[in-house]
């Protein structure tokens, strides 16, 4: 069965998951972004490969990273970037999100940037233009449900290799609420695709979903153990939006016991980096001493993920 993401040539027309995508297609996806993380010290931070093109942002669920990074992508590409206010859009009158989809390519819509509370959101637009023969309009999935943030997981991947070169003798730790996490979804499929030989996911057991060790994700209770010999340590925050009935006993008590300090941290290997994808919460699942510090990448992070989606931006647009 032929990947959805991916046309008869084997060449990108939607980004919807990592889950399932060929390696040498993630890998294409991170060398195309080398070059544009030079862009920003340029004089002219611009190139015209999406001129007259024009992007949409479909925002269905708070973000202030992520659209931004996107709109800064796609102008830095030239691109005619619209930014949708769902909040005040037809959506809350009762229009389908199909017909929002229907009457934005009316409008000759190039591409669609999709963030949906809901799983399969951005999956179902993809297949509607299939559908209806509109297969020049790409979807990209900046963040679906608890399933999929795939931007998010390639931009770590890209800070990964930019610091650790090679993902064949790496260990990673994803510490933290994996159960509600998309992020840590698309990073741990990115991870073993790319051939990553120890994947850890680390945190209290209501937090942790049932199905790791199917993915091969070594679970680990215990921080400590989590992290002994890591490489790369990845914080994720407490979703408590997406939180049903009470998982922990406090955040503090969390903390205790999960979040990062220097003192855990000294666990890891002593050129190990500490990532996150933010937004952060200090105190939470990760002590300002370690954020501070010059371990953390947390913030090339966010300049690498321009870069990456300048990537996929272009490479659905035929460049």
């Amino acid at each position: 069965m032929r990947n959805p993401q991916l046309d008869a040539h084997g060449e990108l027309t939607h980004l919807l998951t990592l889950e399932g995508l060929p390696a040498d297609v993630i890998v294409r996806i991170l060398d195309t972004a080398v070059p544009f993380t030079s862009i920003a010290e340029r004089d002219v931070k611009k190139v015209p490969l999406l001129r007259g093109k024009a992007v949409f942002n479909l925002f269905f669920e708070n973000s202030t990273r992520t659209r931004t990074t996107f709109e800064i992508a796609a102008k830095r590409l030239s691109a005619d970037v619209i930014n949708l206010n769902i909040g005040a859009s037809s959506t809350t009158k009762g229009e389908t999100l199909l017909d929002t989809v229907d009457n934005l390519c009316a409008m000759n819509a190039d591409m669609f940037v999709v963030r949906h509370a809901q799983s399969g959101a951005p999956h179902l637009i993809a297949a509607h233009l299939n559908r209806t023969g509109r297969t020049h309009v790409h979807v990209v999935n900046a963040g679906d449900g608890r399933h999929a943030h795939p931007t998010q997981g390639l931009l770590d991947l890209f800070t990964i290799r930019h610091y650790k070169r090679d993902f064949r003798n790496l260990t990673v730790a994803i510490v933290g609420d994996v159960l509600h996490s998309r992020v840590a979804r698309s990073l741990i499929h990115g991870l073993t695709t790319l051939g990553t030989p120890e994947v850890r996911a680390v945190g209290p057991q209501t937090l942790l979903p049932t199905a790791l060790s199917a993915l091969g994700v070594r679970v680990c209770n215990d921080m400590r153990e989590g992290i002994k010999d890591c490489d790369v340590v990845v914080m994720l925050r407490l979703q408590n939006e997406r939180m049903h009935g009470a998982l922990l006993p406090s955040a503090g008590e969390f903390f205790k016991h999960y979040g990062l300090t220097p003192e855990k941290l000294a666990y890891a290997k002593p050129d190990a980096i500490v990532m996150h994808p933010g937004p952060m919460n200090r105190g939470v699942e990760i002590d300002s001493a370690v954020a501070d510090s010059d371990r953390a990448v947390i913030l090339p992070q966010v300049t690498f993920g321009i870069a990456v989606r300048m990537a996929v931006l272009s490479m659905l647009a035929g460049n």
